[in-house]
């Protein structure tokens, strides 16, 4: 694996939120190892000076801004909203100078600011993880190849709603849009 160019290379964490992390049925993972995980990758990213962008799902109480299509199956939902808690970030992640953003679907660049970010840094690089691998990270990994970013995506710094889930798509769809890395692949030239 080449080294990143710290001046073009963004790592982006999805949906590290207390609600999300919380899921005790994640694999092949739980959410604290993601969290973990993430912690140490964007401490390096920051030592580079590449940007680290944090990305949190979030809804209003009556829920009037979330996704309303008719679907067969819906997330249960709570009638009096979500905590407040449950959309803040994981504590301990956030550092000064990371970018934050807020979305209201899976995907991460659908209604959001996110590519104006990357662009205006000239990231044209993105490294990706969070939870969950086949909703938030997977949707963000594909609009960012239909953004023409290069991807990539960090097992360890994923999980999904089952291992079976998770390792399909990092065998199957992954591959055709992304570089597929652990989180030890990813260097930088030294400072």
């Amino acid at each position: 694996m080449p080294m990143f160019n710290p001046k073009a290379t963004a790592l982006v964490l999805i949906d590290l939120q207390n609600g999300i992390v919380a899921n005790p049925q994640l694999a092949p993972r739980d959410g604290p190892a993601v969290v973990a995980a993430g912690k140490l990758a964007a401490e390096a990213f920051r030592a580079a000076g590449a940007p680290v962008v944090l990305v949190n799902v979030g809804f209003a109480r009556d829920y009037v801004d979330m996704p309303s299509q008719a679907v067969d199956q819906r997330m249960p939902l709570p009638t009096t909203g979500l905590p407040e808690e449950w959309s803040m970030l994981v504590e301990g992640l956030e550092k000064t100078g990371d970018i934050r953003v807020l979305k209201r679907h899976w995907g991460a660049f659908h209604g959001t600011d996110l590519d104006l970010h990357l662009r205006r840094r000239g990231v044209d690089t993105i490294v990706l993880g969070g939870i969950s691998t086949n909703f938030g990270v997977e949707s963000t990994a594909r609009s960012a190849w239909e953004h023409g970013y290069h991807v990539v995506i960090v097992e360890d710094l994923c999980a999904g709603p089952s291992a079976e889930a998770h390792d399909f798509a990092f065998s199957t769809i992954f591959p055709r849009i992304a570089r597929v890395v652990r989180s030890a692949d990813i260097t930088f030239p030294p400072v």
